[in-house]
């Protein structure tokens, strides 16, 4: 038995993985500790662990054995390095960090520690991007020129019952947050990582729906060497926003779309409501038009995605610290999304498109 302690529940996510501890076989929930001492004895309670004031103290229990890190932002590197240096097993909500020598410094102590870290980053685990990187992979889509992914929610639109919207007051918090609907909501940041690399450089621009300090609606771009561009869309203010991932080349296209937080929100509040018929509406398929399909395909083919359920990153994480291994893939797609969000808030706060020190992008075909 795994015996793991939640190191905060600032995140709305820090539930979510509490629960999975809770329903794994393999894990309990030993212990806690939050930077908000009220919080955390709340949760304690909730779980029916113990609450630990002193960070250093928890540290230094050896029957405490992994930490689930959902600290602000801002807590990450000093929390995660002590995590490291004391022996523990770190899963850490994304992003490692806000900056990429941040993030190079917390992984080159995890890497000395020894210890299995993984970053969760859950849309990369899903049977989607498993196909579309089959079908990017397999050259059907020629040469990529445009790769397009949105995500989004409603939960900052202000309601009559939620003047200030729906998401906790933390998340637009700067000091902590180190930032808004992009660095929260970096789904499309690091699935284009995974997708097409590292860019040459990134142009973002940020909107301020809400006026609240940090932003609610963002777009930025990737730019490549050989000319292909990425667009990653993110927002706390639309209404449904369906998940989507478009990518286009020189010989062919693939769409998918997917309900959003938005639509399982307004499933919630009128479970009732008959949305079967709305046109154009989110249907989780995959769809290809090809050239390099054959002569017998004129038009748009549905795909079969891989038949799941497939593990999320934190099972991924138990079974590494139960195997002794590591996951070096996830670990240098979060440096990679470590390194586009730190050069899309320079380019939002300067105006100028910012580049990063370029990896080996491979265009598919």
């Amino acid at each position: 038995m795994i015996r793991l302690a939640m190191l905060s529940f600032w995140h709305l996510h820090g539930k979510d993985y509490a629960q999975a501890a809770q329903e794994h076989p393999d894990t309990e929930i030993a212990a806690i500790w939050d930077e908000d001492p009220v919080r955390g004895r709340e949760e304690a309670a909730r779980w029916g662990a113990r609450f630990y004031e002193d960070l250093a103290e928890l540290f230094a229990e050896p029957e405490i054995d992994a930490v689930v890190v959902d600290t602000p932002t801002s807590a990450h590197k000093d929390v995660i390095v002590a995590a490291a240096r004391a022996g523990k097993h770190i899963f850490t909500e994304k992003v490692i960090a806000a900056t990429l020598q941040d993030a190079e410094e917390i992984v080159r102590e995890v890497a000395a520690s020894g210890v299995t870290f993984m970053v969760s980053m859950w849309r990369s685990d899903e049977g989607y991007t498993e196909a579309i990187t089959d079908i990017l992979n397999r050259g059907l889509l020629g040469r990529i020129t445009q790769l397009r992914i949105r995500d989004g929610h409603p939960l900052g639109v202000p309601t009559p019952e939620y003047p200030r919207g729906l998401l906790p007051e933390q998340f637009y918090n700067a000091e902590e947050s180190l930032g808004g609907a992009l660095i929260d909501l970096c789904h499309p940041v690091y699935l284009l990582s995974h997708f097409l690399g590292r860019p040459s450089s990134v142009s973002a621009v940020f909107g301020h729906v809400t006026r609240r300090e940090v932003e609610d609606n963002a777009v930025v771009t990737f730019h490549y060497p050989d000319g292909a561009i990425g667009v990653a869309e993110t927002s706390y203010v639309s209404a449904y926003t369906p998940f989507s991932i478009e990518a286009h080349g020189t010989e062919g296209s693939l769409l998918f779309s997917l309900d959003g937080i938005g639509e399982l929100i307004a499933r919630r509040r009128n479970p009732d409501a008959d949305r079967s018929g709305s046109v154009g509406g989110p249907d989780g398929q995959l769809y290809v038009r090809s050239n390099l399909l054959g002569p017998e395909s004129t038009g748009w083919e549905r795909q079969e995605l891989p038949a799941g359920p497939f593990p999320k990153a934190f099972e991924k994480w138990v079974s590494h610290i139960k195997a002794g291994t590591t996951a070096p893939k996830n670990v240098a797609l979060g440096i990679e999304l470590s390194a586009a969000i730190e050069a899309s808030y320079r380019s939002a706060s300067s105006g100028a498109e910012v580049r990063l020190d370029p990896l080996a992008h491979k265009p598919t075909g």
